[in-house]
């Protein structure tokens, strides 16, 4: 409301410049046109200086979280922000179809392989693409349930500047924390259970004939994606994108702070 009013006032003060110099120009009284256009200049920058401020204000939303709070209360409240937000995530993706029929997450047919799926859905094999798609979830439904330990290891390392970026960052700062500090791990931990589970699942089974009946199409360029590395990115990507969820949750939403120690650190 504050913004929309500064920009108003900075329209008003433009369109008086304008009837001035016009006024000015007829008359001809030089001074009284340039002590004019001195104050109006100094109202203009007030009036763009405080519209600065205002957009600050706005930026720091979290700025004045945990108020009178010693630094230890601060990290315990983060971490255990984190703790439960990564678990809640990772219990969300781990179950049965928490890839799957959640659009935000849901692996899709490889993008390098686009033009595959859709010749293949063009002749006749839709229920084939969209099992063999079913298959990539499931396997990152599978590794999802290895996340929570990682996320917990890197809770329990938070110092004290990392837990007060966090909290007085953007909405997603601890997403952001977790991801920089946590996606080697997470690749290294999932690779070989997406590629386990990929066998379990029997993907070739689903893939083989998929590919076999696409590179018969003449004319069309081969293709056969990692789909390994594809799933495990796509999972880790996943788990992220969940964790941000629960974050925002847990910082806007009261009844998400579950504890006594989140209602203090994210109390407004």
């Amino acid at each position: 409301m504050m913004v929309y009013m500064v920009k108003c006032l900075t329209k008003f003060v433009g369109s008086i410049i304008g009837k001035r110099i016009e006024q000015f120009s007829k008359i001809g009284t030089l001074k009284k046109m340039k002590k004019q256009l001195i104050i109006i200049f100094l109202l203009s920058t007030v009036i763009t200086k405080a519209q600065v401020n205002f957009n600050n204000v706005f930026n720091t939303v979290n700025s004045s979280l945990g108020h009178g709070l010693s630094n230890e209360d601060i990290i315990s409240g983060l971490k255990e922000a984190l703790s439960i937000g990564s678990k809640n995530a990772g219990d969300s993706a781990s179950k049965l179809d928490g890839f799957y029929k959640n659009d935000l997450i849901k692996i899709p047919f490889p993008s390098e392989a686009l033009d595959m799926k859709n010749t293949l859905v063009s002749i006749g094999m839709k229920s084939q693409v969209e099992k063999f798609e079913k298959q990539l979830n499931r396997a990152a439904e599978d590794a999802a349930k290895k996340a929570a330990p990682i996320f917990l290891n890197a809770i329990t390392k938070m110092n004290i500047s990392d837990g007060l970026a966090i909290l007085k960052g953007k909405n997603d700062e601890a997403t952001q924390f977790l991801k920089r500090v946590t996606t080697n791990d997470l690749i290294k931990e999932f690779t070989p259970i997406i590629q386990a589970s990929l066998t379990k699942v029997q993907i070739t089974k689903y893939w083989t004939p998929l590919s076999k009946s696409y590179n018969q199409v003449p004319f069309v360029r081969k293709v056969n994606p990692d789909l390994n590395a594809y799933v495990t990115q796509k999972a880790i990507d996943g788990m992220f994108v969940l964790v941000a969820q629960e974050e925002a949750k847990i910082r806007k939403d009261p009844a998400a702070q579950v504890t006594d120690n989140l209602k203090k650190v994210f109390k407004k």
